[in-house]
């Protein structure tokens, strides 16, 4: 129902239909938002690329030939908003890793509360999580954007290949290059991930 749902309103959207456009920002904003948020671990800069991507949907859906699913286009569109943001920050300033993930940190502790568990449990779990967090923001934007959408998002290979405009085969190879250099990474956290 929800593909069916989502042909219906881009068809009416591509006739200038704008309260179709409304109810597709309105359906896939949140996810949208949440994709958003694990590539950049900013909400300022996740709610920026959503916004982009949105305008660009809107200019684009006189093109979109239905070939793959709204949300897979949504997806790829998401990404390459990301990707070019990252472009034009290269020569901006950098955040400290440490500064962004203060306030990730917290929100985690709040969501992963296990009353079950042992506090040492808590604290390795939680700083686990702080230095696969890390390590993830480390991987060049193209890998990130692919071990998000395949571990966080739970997108199939399939999935990705069409949201990125790339073979599986090349998703396949790309996403274990990525799994290495996360590997590599966190290689100094042997007794942590039992490496």
């Amino acid at each position: 129902m929800s593909y069916q749902e989502d042909e219906m309103l881009v068809s009416r959207a591509r006739m200038g239909d704008p309260s179709a456009y409304n109810a597709l920002v309105r359906k896939h904003e949140q996810r949208a938002y949440k994709f958003a948020f694990r590539l950049t671990r900013d909400p300022e800069e996740a709610s920026d690329v959503v916004a982009e991507a949105f305008v660009r949907v809107f200019n684009a859906l006189p093109k979109f030939k239905g070939q793959s699913t709204f949300t897979t286009w949504l997806y790829r569109i998401l990404t390459n908003c990301f990707l070019d943001m990252k472009k034009k920050d290269k020569g901006k300033y950098n955040l400290s890793l440490d500064a962004s993930l203060q306030t990730e940190e917290n929100e985690v502790q709040r969501q992963l509360e296990d009353t079950s568990s042992s506090p040492q449990e808590d604290i390795e779990r939680a700083e686990r999580e702080r230095r696969m967090q890390r390590a993830v923001h480390r991987l060049p934007e193209y890998q990130r954007a692919l071990v998000v959408m395949y571990h966080a998002e739970q997108m199939s290979y399939d999935e990705i290949a069409a949201a990125l405009d790339l073979p599986v085969g090349t998703v396949k190879s790309r996403l274990n290059r990525a799994r290495m250099t996360l590997r590599e990474l966190l290689s100094k956290d042997r007794e942590l991930f039992q490496l």
